[in-house]
């Protein structure tokens, strides 16, 4: 235990830049100490004493704002930032190296006994208020964005993103890029939710994508015939992305 303890303080120097000692890390960090009282109410589960491994896990959920069923299984290098509000559940299995943020819930989506919960493959990272359901596989290296909520397997090394959750393809990347040249994130809108404006925003954004497709095409193409298109173009009107945000919105 000891041994895991101090594995989980160095990865919080890892990854958590404003850790500045091992005795801050121990006294002031709620997920350091969610997570040693859950590997005390894990072992007293394993051991059949349910109603103390409960307890001690009612009290963690009490001390620390966290949530953790001491049925759970967690591997070595856990780290929860901040953690208030984080939810696992009995079934949840957590591989190595995995990170979750404040309000993120590993729950399930059914009152049949079983496999409940999701199991999160090493160097998986949940961003804050996501919700994970069900028992689904998040593979390793993959990531969930903030308040995702997903319901299906995400393959390894793949980013989820939106309510209900979908995996980022190379045309979500290129809207994103797209999306920031015009200062706003193109994720801030489910792209398969009902609202007709956020699908035609979408739709302007895969046109204005295209369309910088073809002008450096056709570019690059007068370039090589050797007709040069330096001169200067009239600037347009000024783009308010604030305005496009509070429409959105």
């Amino acid at each position: 235990m000891f041994r895991h303890l101090r594995e989980d303080i160095r990865a919080v120097f890892d990854r958590d830049p404003a850790a500045r000692s091992f005795w801050e890390v121990l006294t002031c960090y709620p997920g350091i100490h969610a997570l040693i009282l859950h590997r005390v109410a894990h072992w007293l589960w394993g051991h059949r004493l349910r109603w103390l491994a409960r307890f001690t896990a009612h009290l963690a959920r009490f001390f620390t704002g966290i949530e953790i069923h001491p049925g759970a299984s967690i591997g070595r290098r856990f780290f929860i930032d901040h953690g208030m509000g984080v939810v696992i559940g009995e079934t949840a299995e957590i591989g190595d190296d995995v990170t979750l943020y404040h309000g993120v819930t590993l729950g399930g989506t059914s009152w049949a006994r079983g496999k409940r919960h999701p199991t999160l493959e090493n160097g998986v990272v949940v961003g804050a208020g996501a919700k994970v359901l069900g028992p689904i596989v998040i593979a390793a290296g993959a990531k969930v964005g903030s308040n995702a909520v997903v319901t299906k397997a995400v393959p390894a090394g793949a980013t989820a993103v939106g309510n209900p959750a979908r995996i980022i393809d190379a045309q979500s990347k290129e809207r994103e890029a797209q999306a920031e040249k015009l200062g706003f994130s193109a994720y801030a809108v489910a792209r398969d939710q009902d609202d007709p404006l956020a699908k035609a925003i979408h739709g302007l954004l895969d046109h204005a994508a295209e369309t910088d497709r073809r002008l450096a095409s056709l570019l690059k193409e007068l370039d090589a015939q050797g007709v040069k298109c330096d001169q200067e173009v009239q600037q347009s009107d000024d783009f308010d992305p604030k305005y496009l945000s509070k429409i959105v919105d």
